[in-house]
């Protein structure tokens, strides 16, 4: 996707894709309420990103989540490799335990060639974690366990969400994700 904002079109992302697939029921609330706080990563190389990251893991968990609940750090300069981007994951967690905010904080992780383990790279069940820039998402891990502890059977999304996936198909996953750049 090359688009001159990146951070435009993660937001049109996560209302059409993760909001309007509903692949994420937690994501309605903190976006209706402007919770989610969007930063543009200039980083060119892993060792920025990982600074910026341990900045805004600091910074959200001084932030009053009433404010900010959640934070997506979308880099699209660096790691635009899935392999080096999924090593670098390692590295994030490494910083939520150095920074003591293990039970506190947590990464997820997005990018646009996501493929969990064991799956092919055209298995639309990927797409749940595809996004259009490599994204780093900053979670409250208290804000995760009110939200599971409200859904009846959170186990099911992720049937749910293979499912709703299915049935748009890749090529309707790839005109949906099309249309989010327009």
């Amino acid at each position: 996707m090359n688009s001159p904002d990146p951070i435009a079109d993660t937001r049109r992302w996560l209302e059409r894709a993760v909001i309007g697939l509903n692949l994420c029921p937690f994501a309605k609330a903190v976006h209706s309420k402007q919770q989610v706080r969007f930063v543009l990563s200039d980083a060119r190389d892993p060792q920025a990103l990982a600074q910026q990251l341990h900045d805004e893991l600091l910074w959200l968990h001084a932030a009053d989540p009433a404010q900010t609940d959640t934070t997506l750090i979308v880099h699209p300069h660096v790691l635009g490799d899935f392999i080096e981007y999924n090593d670098f994951l390692d590295v994030a967690d490494g910083l939520v335990a150095e920074l003591g905010l293990e039970g506190e904080l947590q990464v997820a992780s997005f990018h646009p060639d996501y493929r969990f383990a064991g799956t092919a790279d055209d298995d639309v069940g990927n797409c749940t974690n595809r996004s259009p820039w490599p994204t780093l998402h900053l979670l409250r891990e208290a804000s995760v366990e009110r939200a599971v502890a409200a859904f009846p059977d959170p186990d099911a999304i992720v049937a749910r969400n293979i499912a709703t996936l299915e049935r748009l198909g890749f090529a309707g996953w790839q005109r949906l994700r099309d249309e989010s750049g327009d």
